[in-house]
Order: structure tokens, then sequence, then C-alpha cells
């Protein structure tokens, strides 16, 4: 027996690492890059990549507007990196013009801690994903500057929030599945089967 059928958006960024982590989970794992794609599944996973690529390509293809409904219409979906700042409601340091899914209310500075080369890894307290620590891999990544009242702040690296969740929707500022860390697809996949 498989598991959900969930997809991973499939424009542009890791789509691969995070179908091969969510297939371990024993999820039935797509790549989706149309409407009729995003119709088949239960969830979706929005990739690490270039947001304002995954953006422009999202309206090119025409899945802006249905991801906007499916969101709405209470799809679970994880958003990773360029995926968190895609679900954000507000975007601080965007290009001209970009725009976002949204349905996450926070706002999220892109490239907060810098460029390509300051990347880095780190160990997380995540208490929503159990006791031992999450091996956080950060690339040119955002941060979540503000939340509104219904986020729940998951991590931080200092000060920074890092991960949050609100209802169905997940987002991180690193990506797990670079790591080997698969609980937060776990998380995904719960919420999943919850709905």
């Amino acid at each position: 027996m498989t598991g959900p059928r969930v997809g991973v958006l499939a424009l542009q960024g890791d789509v691969r690492e995070h179908l091969r982590v969510l297939r371990e989970l024993g999820a039935d794992a797509v790549p989706v890059r149309r409407p009729d794609e995003l119709d088949a599944v239960a969830g979706l996973v929005l990739p690490g990549g270039e947001s304002s690529v995954i953006d422009k390509l999202s309206r090119a293809f025409g899945m802006q507007a249905p991801i906007r409904a499916a969101i709405a219409a209470g799809l679970p979906v994880y958003g990773t990196c360029a995926g968190l700042i895609l679900l954000a409601d507000r975007i601080e340091g965007g290009i001209e013009g970009q725009e976002s899914f949204g349905g996450l209310d926070v706002t999220v500075r892109r490239n907060a801690f810098g460029s390509q080369t300051e990347s880095f890894e780190t160990e997380l307290d995540v208490p929503a994903v159990g006791p031992d620590p999450v091996r956080a891999t950060f690339i040119r990544a955002p941060v979540v500057a503000s939340v509104g009242p219904s986020v729940e702040v998951l991590a931080r690296v200092g000060d920074d929030i890092v991960a949050v969740r609100q209802g169905a929707l997940l987002g991180t500022a690193f990506h797990p599945e670079i790591s080997g860390e698969v609980r937060f697809h776990r998380l995904f996949l719960e919420a999943v089967a919850g709905r």
C-alpha cells in the first residue's frame, strides 16, 4: 500500500531531493508542473531554489492562481527556503514585481543570512518534531521577520525565526532535504493525512 499522493512544484529548484525524501517516507510523490497535476495531489512541497524565478515560472505555466486557490481551500503545503518566501503573505527585499502565493501570515526577508558563500549548517532545537536537535542547512536563506497571531514559531537561530506553522502550512528557511533530516517532511505528511 502506498501513502498519499503528494506533489513537489517542479518549475525550478531542488525538486529531486524532496521527491526522494517523501518517497522514503512512503508517500507517492510526483513532480507538479501543470494545474491538472496539482488537482491530483493531497499536498504540495514548494522547494528551495530562486523565489523570483519560481514566481515568474508559476505565472508563465498558469500555476499561480491554482496554487493560491488550493492554499485558500486548505491544501497542506510545505515550503523550504524559496518555498517559504513563496508561502509568505509579505516579502522584504524581493525583486521589483515579485509576488508570492501567500497563505502564511508572515513577513519574510530574502537572503537575510547573506550570499551563497555565507551558507552554513547548525543544529536547532525544534520541540514540534521531537527532542533530538535538527541539523539545518542554510543556503542564501531567508528569515521570518514578523508573524501574525495565528502563526506558531517552531525554530529560531538566535533571535531569527527560521521555521513556522499555520494550520496546514509549514515553512522552513533551511533545507532539511539536503542534510538527511526527514522530520519536517513527516510533519507535512501528517498534515496531509489529517486533512
